[in-house]
């Protein structure tokens, strides 16, 4: 219906930057839902069998199931694990370290996608304001002779940047509340998690053995999920 050739170089401009926001916003979301998707756990199910096996004394297998656990809440819980032998402080220092190395995993480029929708909105009052701008130059230089056609293809481009700027905005920003939310749940379940282990480990009395070695296989485990 439109062809770019015919659209000033301005109102082009625009749209291309508009058309690049709804890329760099599909990028993220999808890349975000899916991360999350995979992180999100059946958190109690998960605590309940770490429980049951912790109370048979198998340390070992508890941290190996974490390992096997995508997910903050198993990161945050297999930190508690590899300190078990330790008092409640040097537990929850623990899991304050991992949780803090876990939030910007999960908030990655979220403030990009809720940038996208701030600024596509923008660039098409922008396409809006020019195209105004175009319309008042025709009349000065065109006077009484302006004709409606020539003022009304202003008009159209002011519209048409205004409506990319829109259709990118919406879902973008339906879609960063989407995941901010998800972001939350997440956060409150490792929260949950970190309590309740925390809880069963002060009130237990186990023994990790070879605790260097379980150590480094959980730093290496962390490198690899940052690459």
């Amino acid at each position: 219906m439109f062809e770019l050739s015919e659209f000033p170089r301005s109102v082009v401009v625009i749209l291309v930057l508009i058309f690049m926001c709804s890329l760099v916003g599909l990028f993220i979301i999808v890349e975000r839902l899916l991360h999350l998707h995979r992180a999100k756990i059946n958190v109690p199910e998960f605590l309940r069998g770490l429980t049951n096996i912790l109370k048979r004394g198998r340390v070992e297998e508890a941290v190996a199931i974490c390992d096997e656990t995508p997910g903050p809440v198993a990161h945050v819980v297999r930190a508690a694990i590899l300190r078990c032998d330790q008092d409640e402080p040097a537990l929850r220092q623990a899991i304050q370290e991992v949780s803090l190395s876990e939030v910007p995993r999960l908030e990655k480029n979220v403030k990009i996608l809720g940038t996208v929708a701030h600024v596509a909105p923008l660039l098409g009052f922008l396409g809006t304001v020019m195209g105004m701008i175009g319309m008042f130059v025709v009349m000065r230089t065109e006077g009484f002779l302006a004709t409606s056609a020539d003022l009304a293809e202003n008009v159209l481009y002011a519209l048409l940047t205004t409506a990319a700027g829109l259709v990118v905005a919406i879902p973008a920003y339906t879609f960063y509340n989407i995941i901010v939310v998800k972001v939350e749940a997440l956060l409150l379940d490792m929260d949950k998690a970190a309590s309740e282990m925390i809880y069963f480990l002060t009130h237990s009395d186990l023994k990790l053995e070879n605790v260097g070695d379980l150590a480094q296989s959980a730093v290496e485990r962390d490198l690899d999920d940052d690459d």
